[in-house]
């Protein structure tokens, strides 16, 4: 039976702030490899036989760097599925499961955000799976332990089901444990972390949640009866799919259902929940130490230290976390990791944005970043890419002064048009209606110095936009 991937790429990563933020999630980084998460997600599918093209469901905010880090590793999706908003993965899960073309398929649904280094023994456990979820199982992933890990939950396994070599009914779910019962899990031998991965026929899927969510269900079916496609992505009836109850798969679903059925599983698996976890599944030097980016070390050990931007030097330092962005830098005792996400809380109580994006926010025609700003005045880098075009659009409260550096530029100011190359400028007054774009085959850059009473990102108003954006 043809098994299709659910890639589940919404949530914010705030455990691996200042480099994941709302609008840039640890999903869609290159926190491991080159490729970003949700990248190595599918990728270390596409060798397997019986795969069909994924769904890949995220939230509007990320729908084209979605399609874009897709379209990079020429990955064409049966769909990409735009929550309105967030419901956790109950709902995103049965959203997906109603809109499948095909119904004669086993769903493999994986976190967009996890490193599994063993992809053959992956593959493996999935195979095994596939036997009891044909049977009508819904089958869940139990992760190894390899410690008393209190970060976890936990699934204890039952007995051994019939004519489903590997596969084992799940006796119970259990939250959390303190280090104490952690310990005593692992000594038991039959209890296994929970990898929140799952594979099973949709309709079974959908049949559980009818007796066990059927609110849920009922508030799905309808955004989905209610979905329109819009570019390349499948947006869901927003008001129907907001009156969805928030819950997760397990809680739902998984807990209550007498079909659960558990394969253990020892993959290489880590959920990447802190940056304790990511350091755990990079290179580590004979000191214990995991770099990446332009960084010196003298008399360091067991530190993580990531630098986005600038040079980062760390002299006779030991047991700390250290990650620099263009706009923040984080200094933690490792055994403090859990409890960045007290940044992200006082950042946004504040009504600051360091928690919501970088100083590179990207669209989808390419990225500005913001290189100064002060009284009256900004300047930022553009980057447009080729064939790509911003909307048209017009300020009431700030004029733009244009400088290419390197391509070509098509400006259209009050429906005049010129082309512009490297080292020309123009300007665009208040209240003008203006638009840029790409003509060229390479990227676009160029400096934009805006001044004006008022110079907020909300002041735009578009009166015609390729990707659809109000």
């Amino acid at each position: 039976m043809k098994v299709i991937p659910v890639v589940l790429s919404g949530g914010s990563g705030t455990r691996l702030w200042p480099l994941s933020r709302a609008v840039l999630p640890k999903q869609l980084l290159p926190l491991v490899t080159d490729n970003t998460m949700l990248q190595e997600t599918l990728t270390r599918l596409s060798s397997w036989a019986d795969i069909g093209d994924p769904i890949v469901v995220c939230g509007n905010d990320h729908r084209f760097l979605v399609a874009e880090q897709l379209r990079q590793i020429d990955l064409n999706p049966e769909s990409i599925v735009l929550e309105p908003v967030a419901r956790n993965t109950a709902p995103a899960i049965a959203a997906a499961a109603i809109s499948l073309k095909d119904k004669n398929v086993l769903m493999l649904v994986l976190p967009a955000d996890h490193v599994i280094t063993d992809v053959a023994a992956f593959e493996a456990a999935v195979r095994k799976a596939s036997v009891a979820a044909e049977q009508g199982k819904l089958v869940t992933f139990g992760i190894q332990p390899t410690h008393a890990e209190t970060g976890y939950g936990y699934i204890q396994s039952g007995n051994a089901l019939s004519g489903a070599a590997g596969a084992f009914e799940v006796a119970r779910f259990v939250e959390k444990p303190n280090a104490e019962t952690a310990q005593q899990y692992v000594d038991a031998g039959n209890f296994y972390w929970n990898s929140g991965m799952f594979l099973f026929k949709p309709a079974v899927f959908l049949s559980e949640l009818q007796q066990y969510a059927p609110a849920m269900l009922n508030a799905v079916t309808g955004a989905v009866a209610q979905s329109y496609k819009d570019l390349d992505f499948v947006r869901l009836h927003e008001a129907s799919f907001a009156e969805s109850p928030s819950d997760s798969i397990d809680y739902a679903v998984m807990e209550k259902t007498k079909l659960a059925a558990i394969v253990p599983a020892s993959i290489g698996w880590n959920d990447v929940g802190s940056w304790t976890a990511l350091k755990e599944v990079q290179a580590n030097d004979a000191e214990g130490n995991a770099t990446r980016g332009d960084v010196f070390l003298k008399d360091v050990k067991n530190t993580l230290i990531r630098a986005e931007s600038r040079f980062v030097a760390a002299v006779g330092v030991e047991d700390l976390l250290i990650v620099e962005t263009g706009d923040a830098v984080l200094v933690a005792h490792r055994d403090r990791a859990q409890d960045v996400k007290s940044i992200v809380d006082h950042l946004k109580a504040s009504g600051r944005s360091e928690h919501q994006m970088h100083p590179r926010v990207y669209r989808p025609w390419g990225w500005y970043e913001g290189i100064d700003i002060g009284e009256r005045f900004q300047v930022k880098r553009i980057m447009v890419k080729p064939g790509e075009r911003l909307s048209l659009q017009m300020h009431h409260h700030r004029a733009e002064h244009w400088v290419v550096v390197s391509g070509s530029a098509m400006i259209t100011v009050n429906d005049v048009s010129r082309l512009y190359t490297e080292n020309e400028s123009t300007y665009i007054p208040i209240g003008s209606t203006h638009r840029l774009e790409n003509p060229g085959k390479l990227p676009l850059h160029l400096i934009e110095v805006q001044s004006g009473s008022y110079l907020g990102e909300d002041d735009i108003v578009r009166y015609e936009d390729t990707y659809g954006r109000s």
